[in-house]
């Protein structure tokens, strides 16, 4: 998203943008289309992975659909809330439906979370009940189409850039990983006749991949939906770049967060010399262009005020000196 212009009053200075617009309609239809195409393909392997799991008795199998089934749902929502996601801003919802997305991925990620639960809980069951013969043929078929069909999926959907869109190749690329292992347990069990404890065992380790990909998710749309300061994006460095703009004396209140994936918003106090407040236009412009290229950071509200304001701001005294400070 980018400003198609700048402006500044009252001492603030906003750069406009059409927020309730789709950022990018041709991106995001094309992530539409690949989403259709990993779900199809989703959806004919959970199929084959529930009769293959229930005719040959894999519990490892029948734990790779249950991930199956949860990236069916989470593909599902993925285009409900990309749809939603590109209606226009009103008077209420002045940023859109942008924070639908993210609320779409917290969700994925929980359900991946409870499914890795009941994978791993299943896994300890059967391990204690004595796991049974397994029909490795099929077992091994249907892992290996399984595989086939998750790496096309993941294939459609490896560049995506949306936060849902990445969730959902984050749940294809698991179940790849899941695929190969199902696979290579049902080798080894083939040729060490017996060995079929492996298939629980191969199910819990597929919980425990799950459940480690899964927090990773829910970690980052929770900071998202606490607006913490993106990872990659260092605070003080920002404030650094901002004060050495000709005419700060000072940069506080300084807030950056993450509205949606792709889309970062910063609000500052700039605090400059009176004799500056003639070049505010100035600073302005040097200030938007360093976020925008230095830290790709395109929405701004930036607040320009003299040192005498921030003094009475600080003290409640007009026209008193402005206390000794620094960059808070």
């Amino acid at each position: 998203m980018s400003g198609a212009a700048d402006h500044h009053h009252g001492g603030h200075a906003h750069a406009h943008h059409a927020h309730g617009a789709p950022r990018t309609s041709e991106r995001t239809a094309s992530e539409r289309r690949r989403l259709v195409g990993a779900l199809a393909l989703t959806l004919v392997i959970l199929g084959a992975e529930v009769a293959g799991g229930l005719w040959s008795r894999s519990l490892a199998l029948l734990s790779d659909a249950g991930h199956m089934l949860s990236d069916a749902a989470a593909q599902a929502l993925s285009l409900v809330a990309l749809a939603i996601a590109s209606r226009p801003a009103s008077a209420r919802r002045t940023w859109g439906w942008y924070r639908l997305e993210i609320l779409a991925a917290l969700a994925n990620g929980v359900a991946l979370l409870v499914l890795a639960a009941w994978i791993i809980w299943t896994g300890i069951a059967r391990l204690r009940a004595g796991a049974p013969p397994i029909d490795l043929r099929v077992m091994m078929l249907i892992a290996f189409i399984g595989l086939l069909a998750n790496l096309g999926g993941a294939w459609l959907l490896h560049n995506a850039q949306s936060l849902n869109a990445r969730s959902a190749y984050l749940h294809l690329l698991t179940d790849t990983l899941s695929s190969v292992s199902v696979l290579f347990g049902g080798i080894v069990m083939y040729f060490a006749r017996g060995l079929y404890t492996l298939d629980p065992i191969l199910s819990m380790a597929i919980g425990v991949f799950i459940t480690w990909s899964a927090w990773r998710l829910v970690r980052e749309t929770v900071d998202i939906l606490l607006e913490a300061v993106p990872v990659d994006v260092d605070l003080h460095g920002v404030r650094d770049a901002l004060a050495a703009i000709a005419g700060v004396h000072e940069v506080h209140d300084l807030h950056i967060w993450t509205i949606t994936s792709g889309v970062r918003a910063l609000s500052a106090h700039l605090v400059v010399d009176s004799a500056e407040l003639g070049a505010t236009d100035r600073m302005l412009s040097a200030a938007k262009e360093r976020l925008a290229h230095d830290f790709h950071i395109t929405h701004s509200t930036l607040q320009i005020e003299s040192r005498a304001f921030e003094a009475e701001q600080l003290t409640g005294c007009a026209g008193c000196p402005s206390p000794a400070t620094g960059a808070r």
